[in-house]
């Protein structure tokens, strides 16, 4: 069984990447139990870590408020909901 990796230094494209070369690999369906395993486990973790990123651009995310003349007047917080 392979250490956890240390995911913080990785960018979400990167971590999508290896995370959907993971799907592929088990998909296919030609890596033995064991490294299936590992894979797995490698894939959830970099899925966490996917969702952590963008959730924290999400959270960065501002939207212009525009007066009635249409000129900025400020920024707000996104809100998703």
């Amino acid at each position: 069984m392979t250490e956890p990796q240390d995911l913080t230094g990785l960018s979400f494209e990167d971590a999508l990447a290896r995370l959907e070369k993971i799907v592929h690999s088990l998909e296919a369906g030609d890596t033995p139990l064991e490294a299936s395993i590992d894979l797995y486990t490698q894939g959830q973790a970099l899925k966490k870590h996917c969702e952590a990123k963008l959730a924290g651009a999400t959270a960065r995310i501002e939207a212009i408020q525009l007066g009635s003349d249409g000129t900025p007047t400020g920024v707000r917080a996104f809100d998703a909901a």
